[in-house]
């Protein structure tokens, strides 16, 4: 399948091969797209980050693994720097970072400490402004923009606790965006994918109940894939979503709609 033949682009956040972005990359190389990856830098001589994504994308032909620690401004704008050198202009990137201290986000949201609280905002949600102010350059004749998101950001979730705010400011980060970038045809969107068992999700208190109430709540009555996630991203990056901007697109077999716990079966 073709869907993103010939479209170059950005996929930012791929911590090993069950992470939510490993899948979007598989995707979208299946349907065409020429790929360009971020990673944690190193530290001291061994290149442990950069050569467990080199294994995850050895069969995509990456155009360009390079390393960017999104907390420093210099580091981004070096990374989409050498991205143009490589690519030159792009047609989508791919946001799925997200942070915050073990000791912050299992603890009470009310609870969290300052620098855990400033450190998980600059990561999860700074970041990805930060990225669009990039994607203006890199995108004239238009593109796509999509990150990651949880129904968390919009209404309480148990064990989600501080990452909850970090959502919310960033689906509203997406809106904002959208709205700036919109004359120049650039789409911003997110994905709100259901419970997936990635290592991000072994941070969140009571992750396994989680994936249980979705089974029993959801009206689809099952969980959801990273692939389901993928090929909804891939989506909002094609051409099929020409017209698709400021969505929080929820990927969770239906769980956002419900208002309560289903009444009994027969």
């Amino acid at each position: 399948m073709t869907l993103m033949k010939d479209k170059k682009g950005v996929i930012m956040g791929v911590a090993n091969d069950r992470s939510i972005a490993a899948a979007i990359a598989r995707t979208l190389h299946q349907q065409g797209a020429e790929l360009a990856f971020s990673h944690l830098p190193d530290t001291g001589d061994r290149k442990r980050n950069e050569e467990r994504l080199r294994q995850i994308t050895k069969d995509m032909n990456p155009a360009l693994i390079y390393p960017c620690n999104v907390e420093d401004d210099s580091q981004i704008a070096d990374f989409f720097s050498t991205v143009e050198e490589t690519l030159g202009e792009v047609d989508f990137i791919v946001h799925s970072i997200a942070f915050a201290p073990t000791d912050d986000i299992k603890g009470a949201t009310i609870d969290c400490s300052r620098e855990g609280f400033l450190q998980a905002m600059s990561v999860s949600v700074y970041s990805f402004l930060n990225v669009c102010q990039h994607a203006r350059n890199l995108m004239p004749e238009g593109g796509s923009i999509c990150t990651m998101s949880y129904f968390g950001g919009e209404r309480v979730m148990p064990g989600y606790n501080m990452m909850g705010l970090c959502k919310a400011a960033l689906d509203h980060a997406v809106r904002y965006a959208a709205y700036e970038l919109g004359q120049q045809e650039i789409r911003v969107n997110a994905v709100s994918a259901g419970p997936i068992r990635t290592l991000a999700s072994s941070a969140v208190g009571d992750f396994k109940k989680s994936m249980q109430l979705y089974e029993t709540v959801a009206p689809m009555r099952q969980n959801v894939s990273s692939d389901d996630v993928a090929q909804a991203c891939t989506y909002l990056l094609s051409d099929m979503a020409k017209m698709v901007t400021g969505e929080i697109l929820h990927v969770d077999g239906g769980f956002n709609i419900m208002g309560g716990q289903p009444l009994s079966e027969s």
